[in-house]
């Protein structure tokens, strides 16, 4: 894997943050939250940018999937914050039962 530049590197820590004010929210919020993650392809950024975040099991996820649309709009508001526009954020952020290795 080649060496990011500074910009990715910033870019990295940018979303990293927001992630992560947004993991400690779910999990406060959202019972059985494991974990939050994302992966981007820097050349598309913000555009690639998905965050995904784990649950534990098929009840959490049911009980979580009504509140989709309001944990994509905190995302938003916590890239916003950090100068990072989204321009549909139903494309950024999913529930998930699956963990980054799988």
């Amino acid at each position: 894997m080649k060496k990011l530049s500074a910009v990715q590197l910033k870019q990295q820590a940018t979303v990293m943050a927001a992630v992560n004010a947004l993991e400690q929210q779910a999990f406060t919020q959202l019972p059985g939250t494991v974990q939050c993650w994302f992966s981007l392809a820097y050349e598309a950024f913000p555009g690639s940018l998905l965050v995904r975040v784990q649950l534990s099991d098929d009840a959490a996820l049911a009980f979580a999937q009504p509140q989709l649309l309001a944990w994509q709009k905190r995302l938003s508001g916590l890239l916003l914050k950090k100068g990072i526009v989204l321009k549909d954020m139903r494309k950024h952020l999913v529930f998930t039962l699956n963990s980054p290795d799988d």
